[in-house]
């Protein structure tokens, strides 16, 4: 009872004060709902976007082929099967294609990260000779797409030699190209996929730690490395993870760099993207025909492999989801 006679005293005051400011907190309220329902809104059709092509390969992952040509089925098979799941993991190698992506996205991340810490601190507290011009070239990374130098890659890596030590020692240069190692000194000399992205990224963040914290450390006796590895890296952990995240992903679903140094691993991407050629022979092998497969069944297949792809890095953002938007926070109220 003195609830509702309180609410009504409420509701009363409300209009009175209403009449007095003429009209101006009905205006008010009724713009904030109004911007309230139309941010819900967005919200909403933002969140779908990203969702309904998930859902609607999840849904067309488990029809069989005769649903795919039924008009009638939407989203919802009605001959729900596993099967398909079962046929992509044999034409992508699974899970040694997984296995071998996972590994090399790992180890081509910590060498990026590593790397790309290191030359962004020297960008962001050292002067030397050049500075300018070589802070130009990790912006030249940034833009000039790596197609441009395919070529002089392969060359690079097939004969491979530093200042002809190899070929006088052995009589012949190296040829590294379809192993792992090219892409390992690639990523280790922020050469790799995106560094210069991930050097610019560090370098701003650097650049915004006051530099009295390093001088106190200096004051304290702490040597530069003793200062970069206790006093700044601790701070620098969210933009870093989020230089990692990017870097697995990228390399996760990188096609370029996996087909010219990662030929001979059979890593996913690489595998999912000729799955077409082998979808034939699969099914020829067990019809014992020559069959060609139809548009809708290699979509289908196609659509499946790249659902299984996204769940790996869906799994990875959720465990670090906190780190990551700790670091979009950090940036964006720094000044």
């Amino acid at each position: 009872m003195k609830t509702n006679t309180a609410h009504t005293v409420k509701h009363r005051d409300f209009w009175e004060a209403n009449r007095q400011s003429g009209g101006y907190l009905l205006k008010a309220r009724i713009g904030k709902a109004a911007v309230s329902i139309g941010r819900a809104l967005l919200l909403f059709g933002l969140c779908f976007m990203i969702i309904q092509p998930m859902l609607t390969r999840f849904g067309t992952s488990l029809m069989a082929e005769n649903d795919l040509y039924d008009s009638t089925i939407v989203l919802v098979p009605r001959n729900p099967t596993l099967d398909n799941y079962r046929i992509v993991g044999i034409l992508t190698g699974m899970p040694k294609s997984m296995l071998n992506t996972l590994w090399t996205s790992l180890m081509v991340s910590v060498l990026q990260v590593c790397s790309c810490t290191l030359v962004a601190y020297g960008f962001a507290r050292f002067n030397f000779p050049l500075k300018k011009m070589w802070f130009a070239c990790v912006i030249a990374l940034i833009i000039i797409p790596p197609q441009t130098i395919a070529t002089s890659l392969y060359m690079f890596f097939a004969n491979f030699d530093i200042l002809g030590i190899f070929k006088a020692l052995t009589g012949k240069k190296l040829a590294l190209h379809g192993s792992i190692w090219p892409y390992a000194m690639m990523s280790l000399t922020c050469m790799g996929l995106k560094n210069g992205l991930y050097i610019f990224m560090l370098r701003q963040y650097f650049m915004g730690i006051p530099k009295s914290l390093e001088e106190a450390a200096y004051v304290d006796g702490c040597s530069t490395m003793h200062t970069f590895v206790k006093i700044m890296l601790p701070d620098a952990v969210p933009t870093i993870t989020s230089c990692f995240l990017f870097s697995f992903v990228w390399q996760w679903t990188d096609l370029f760099y996996s087909r010219n140094f990662l030929s001979g691993y059979g890593v996913y991407s690489v595998q999912l993207s000729s799955i077409v050629s082998r979808m034939n022979r699969f099914f020829s092998a067990d019809a014992n025909t020559p069959v060609i497969t139809p548009v809708g069944r290699q979509q289908q297949l196609i659509s499946i492999g790249v659902l299984i792809c996204c769940i790996p890095l869906i799994i990875l953002y959720l465990f670090a989801q906190k780190t990551f938007v700790k670091s979009i926070v950090m940036s964006g109220s720094k000044e």
